[in-house]
């Protein structure tokens, strides 16, 4: 169908010459790291646009993960979904901890939390949520749950840039909330992330520990890391922060031709988006169902035939990984609405500069099965 790749996902970039004047600015003053002023000021424009009180930046999400374990001081067991990119338990193992796997919502592909309360132990301090897809988790629901039990919620909100949920922050909700700003991500800095903070001491001491737990210039309070964002990744920050409300639309558009032309295929069906928030439309999810003429698999294979990359996300289960699949709470039976999904979704492709033509070609091709 086509000779040229269509990649699952592409970074949305700027026009060089918006950035190159902020790289002269960092070559003019030679401060390339350590809370430079790139770095404050993005902070300060991220705090604005997702209308939350404080942020600190890292270098990566994953750092940013185990960093915010640290931060709220977690021990023991944390309650987390099956159903998200390996790095969300592997922030919990990184900090020495025992990731406790649920089963997730079909409807949100999100964590139960009808299944949460059966599997808290005298060890549970902490439940680790993932807003899959940017659609919202149950996080009144799960609120009420860390309440009675005085556990800690830390989300991973990852695919959550931007998105309020009824009318505020969706990063508001929870102790903390992590954001990714991976090249692959709708708002992306190359690499990296941030803690969403709800007070001035959380950050201090989050700001802390990303700089290796140093206090001053004689103090060492803490075991921290370096996980401190760079002036070149802040400073292209700041370009990308001018042009996401375009970049999200145009996704919008992509995704509104796929559910018009997909509406009516037989055996596949569309993930639904939050009614009480807005979506970033950072992944378009399909899901494979029996009556479809071909498996998942053998459709990804066909795409991928016709130069047409799509992504099985999330597959295999992180439950199902050899790190993981002995603990008890990581057996299939445990989790069988998961893996259920595991075996049937596919992202297809959606990205700012998706063309047409493109398009119509992934549409084609999921559509006429011959």
């Amino acid at each position: 169908m086509t000779n040229k790749l269509i990649p699952v996902t592409q970074p949305f970039l700027p026009e060089l010459s918006e950035f190159i004047p902020l790289l002269e600015k960092i070559w003019d003053n030679r401060w390339l790291t350590n809370n430079g002023p790139f770095h404050q000021e993005l902070e300060g424009k991220l705090c604005e646009y997702l209308g939350v009180e404080y942020v600190s930046l890292f270098n990566n999400a994953t750092i940013a993960l185990i960093t915010a374990l640290q931060a709220m001081r977690i021990s023991g067991e944390v309650i987390t979904t099956p159903y998200s990119f390996v790095a969300t338990s592997h922030s919990i193992m990184w900090n020495g901890l025992a990731p406790v796997f649920v089963d997730i919502d079909p409807a949100t592909f999100n964590i139960d939390p009808a299944k949460i309360e059966a599997a808290i132990t005298p060890r549970t301090t902490a439940i680790m949520p993932v807003h899959c897809y940017s659609n919202p988790c149950d996080v009144e629901a799960i609120q009420k749950i860390a309440d009675n039990y005085g556990l800690k919620v830390i989300y991973d909100a990852a695919h959550a840039f931007g998105v309020n949920y009824k009318g505020q922050s969706l990063l508001k909700w929870g102790d903390l909330s992590i954001l990714s700003f991976h090249a692959t991500k709708v708002f992306n800095t190359f690499e990296g992330g941030a803690i969403i903070c709800p007070d001035a001491k959380t950050k201090q001491r989050i700001d802390c520990l990303k700089n290796f737990g140093i206090s001053d210039e004689l103090t060492v309070t803490a075991p921290g890391i370096n996980g401190k964002m760079s002036e070149i990744n802040a400073a292209f920050g700041l370009v990308q922060l001018k042009h996401i409300d375009k970049a999200m639309q145009q996704r919008q558009t992509i995704d509104e031709c796929y559910r018009q032309a997909l509406a009516d295929v037989n055996g596949i069906t569309l993930y639904q988006h939050d009614v009480h928030a807005n979506s970033n439309f950072s992944y378009f999810p399909i899901l494979v169902e029996a009556d479809y003429p071909l498996s998942r698999d053998e459709l990804y294979d066909k795409l991928k035939a016709n130069n047409i990359l799509s992504r099985r996300y999330f597959y295999p289960l992180i439950s199902n990984m050899p790190m993981y699949r002995g603990l008890p709470s990581a057996s299939m039976a445990h989790l069988p609405l998961a893996n259920a999904l595991a075996d049937k979704v596919l992202c297809l492709p959606i990205y700012s500069d998706l063309t047409d033509s493109a398009l119509s070609m992934i549409i084609e091709c999921i559509s006429r099965v011959d």
